[in-house]
């Protein structure tokens, strides 16, 4: 068993992935510094402690075998999993993370997000900062998955799951808007479903990553042009592209100076409510507790969702 620790070291993983990557011992010792001799040893020192052929020599190429392969597979989880149990040592030391990750929902204004960011700094923290862009129940799922510490903007018809902390931020009211140009912008109002449906709708994609994410206020058998972003959606929109529902900040400057226009419908205007997300109970760092404490004030929320400006 001590053997197989040893042959697992962060060094060894890195021989193994470097010999792969440029496809012969020569290369790989080339650039590893190494004499070839010395790392033809190495590798076959891993290969005897684990028990396996790492690499078939039968070409001149070294290419990794199916247990070679498997290796760098879940050795690369390994250096995380070391690299995480470092960061949380380091976390117990000075009660600083060193790195917080805030997935931000589309709805959330990013140039507050971003006044947030300039104010942390200020602290001289030593925490790094990661943001993300996400998109309906992708925010969600960022938390859920680990890939987030703190997620705003998040619907909060969604429970809460089994760890997790949801506070409400506030509601964020949708228009159905369309460049001047576009057909709809003429037509008699309210507009009908069967109306609407005649014309192409732009949608923001789902930035869920499970293949299924959600999709809000499409109409059976309607044309869609779906892009990335909620910015993309705006953008297209004020082309004339396509029609739909925007968050009523973003869109109340183009409203303002006749880029776009409001159209009233039949079915019920859309409002949702919106909250933030964080893991309760796991020891949250001082970063963490910062930007809970600024996203607790009601003005730094309001912001949140209001300050859409360019």
């Amino acid at each position: 068993m001590q053997r197989q620790l040893a042959a697992l070291s962060p060094e060894n993983l890195d021989l193994i992935e470097t010999v792969a990557r440029t496809g012969s011992m020569a290369a790989a010792a080339r650039e590893l510094g190494l004499v070839p001799s010395a790392l033809t040893y190495r590798v076959r020192q891993v290969e005897d402690a684990l028990d396996v052929l790492l690499f078939d020599r039968s070409s001149r190429r070294a290419r990794l075998t199916p247990a070679g392969t498997e290796l760098l597979r879940a050795g690369e989880h390994l250096l995380l999993e070391l690299d995480a149990v470092a960061q949380r040592v380091r976390r117990v030391a000075t009660g600083w993370e060193p790195e917080l990750t805030i997935a931000a929902d589309a709805l959330i204004a990013r140039s507050t997000l971003f006044e947030l960011c300039e104010a942390f700094y200020a602290l001289g923290a030593p925490t790094r900062l990661r943001l993300r862009a996400e998109t309906l129940s992708g925010t969600w799922e960022a938390l859920l998955n680990g890939q987030a510490d703190l997620a705003l903007g998040v619907p909060t018809d969604l429970a809460p799951s089994s760890g997790l902390s949801l506070q409400e931020m506030g509601s964020v009211d949708f228009v159905f808007a369309v460049a001047p140009h576009h057909p709809l912008a003429s037509a008699k109002e309210p507009l009908d479903s069967e109306e609407i449906k005649r014309h192409r709708a732009v949608a923001a994609a789902d930035s869920s990553q499970r293949g299924r994410g959600v999709t809000v206020n499409l109409l059976p058998g309607q044309d869609v042009l779906t892009v990335a972003t909620m910015q993309h959606k705006l953008e297209a929109q004020l082309r004339g592209l396509g029609c739909g529902w925007l968050p009523l900040p973003l869109a109340r400057p183009y409203l303002d100076a006749g880029r776009l226009v409001a159209k009233p419908v039949s079915q019920p205007r859309r409002n949702i409510r919106v909250g933030y997300v964080w893991r309760a109970g796991s020891g949250e760092g001082r970063a963490l507790a910062w930007w809970l404490a600024q996203v607790e004030q009601p003005r730094t929320r309001l912001a949140l969702l209001e300050n859409h400006h360019q």
